[in-house]
């Protein structure tokens, strides 16, 4: 018998998916078999799985192998809330929720769980909180390529996905000069504009476009009417989905009324692209990377993350902690208190010294004079 009264725990992974799943998931699965003899139950696409009861044991090797594999072995879902989960639509077409809280209550007393590690973002944790307060104990693993959730410095598959904008943006380098284009790049984010900010700076972009930070189209097209007076024939613009222009609104691409977070953000590139054309007469393209910033082989630092978050998970467990979510503080792996992260998001500073480099070396984030 494993301490703490602790003999058998679930795992899920929320939300979008992202490089570094797999890692955590060996962490835990290995950390709490290996050195406490604790059973380890998967719970298949997130909620979902806990809601329709889909749950398998997890052995060594069952995870050997995964660490350098993008996405879940467990599959994710960013549909299910089961405070709030659809169970079909009604004769308008509208969906229909209901609480079917108490279902998943039953599964986890059917698998006997002692306790949940939930890997995911704000909403994650937000669903976790339901559970928490009907006495599960529940230790949250941050993971999101947006880097927006609350109470941690970075969150693993962050820095895969700038690598990967990163890589792409140098691509259209290349072709913009061959064109003498300008070239906007569309990256993911949401409401935070840490992609954005991370590899426009890395890839040199001459333009950042951030939520944080309306923009003004005026303000744009003037530094790049200045840029081509100087013999700067093309212009990367690295563009946050959420951005938005001064007293204007995000755009949406689609809403998915199921979900429990329904606005899809997309669409502001190529409406920045076609702007810049009218308004400077420069040829403008747009590039939207999409959800290949999302895939792939998760980079080492994520791999490390990813296992360094892990292994801290089952050790707070083991420890006695309840409903801690793990985070990385000033370069140490520390917790804080679940709760404290659920609905909530977190936002580049607008002090942030990022943002004063890139300024300084010349940078256009559309919110100031061409000085």
């Amino acid at each position: 018998m494993a301490s703490n009264g602790i003999r058998r725990i679930g795992v899920l992974t929320g939300g979008g998916d992202c490089p570094g799943l797999n890692a955590v998931i060996r962490a835990v699965t290995k950390t709490a078999i290996m050195n406490h003899g604790v059973q380890v139950c998967g719970i298949e696409d997130g909620f979902l799985g806990l809601v329709q009861n889909r749950i398998k044991e997890l052995r060594q090797e069952d995870v050997s192998g995964i660490l350098t594999v993008g996405g879940t072995i467990l599959g994710t879902s960013n549909k299910c809330n089961p405070s709030r989960y659809c169970t079909g639509m009604d004769e308008q077409g509208k969906p229909i929720f209901k609480d079917v809280t108490d279902r998943c209550m039953d599964h986890l007393q059917h698998w006997r769980l002692d306790a949940l590690v939930v890997i995911g973002g704000d909403g994650t944790m937000s669903c976790a909180k339901d559970f928490i307060r009907r006495g599960v104990n529940c230790i949250g693993v941050p993971k999101t390529i947006d880097n927006d959730l609350i109470g941690t410095d970075i969150t693993f598959g962050f820095q895969t996905a700038v690598e990967t904008a990163t890589c792409a943006i140098d691509r259209i380098h290349t072709t913009a000069a061959s064109h003498h284009r300008v070239m906007v790049v569309e990256v993911m984010g949401r409401n935070a504009g840490w992609i954005a900010l991370h590899a426009g700076v890395a890839s040199g972009s001459d333009i950042i476009l951030l939520p944080e930070i309306p923009f003004d189209y005026g303000v744009i097209c003037e530094f790049i009417t200045q840029r081509h007076l100087h013999h700067r024939s093309c212009t990367i613009a690295c563009v946050s989905e959420g951005a938005r222009p001064v007293g204007g609104r995000q755009v949406v691409n689609h809403h998915d009324p199921t979900s429990p977070d329904p606005v899809r953000l997309g669409g502001i590139g190529k409406i920045v692209a076609d702007e810049i054309e009218k308004r400077t007469g420069a040829e403008s393209r747009v590039t939207v990377l999409g959800h290949v910033q999302r895939g792939g082989t998760p980079i080492h630092s994520d791999r490390l993350l990813g296992t360094r978050f892990g292994f801290h998970a089952i050790e707070l467990l083991m420890g006695g902690q309840r409903n801690r979510l793990v985070v990385m503080r000033n370069h140490k792996v520390t917790d804080i208190d679940l709760l404290d992260a659920a609905d909530k998001q977190r936002l580049v500073p607008l002090d942030d010294t990022l943002i004063a480099a890139a300024r300084a070396v010349g940078t256009c984030f559309g919110d100031a004079p061409v000085a």
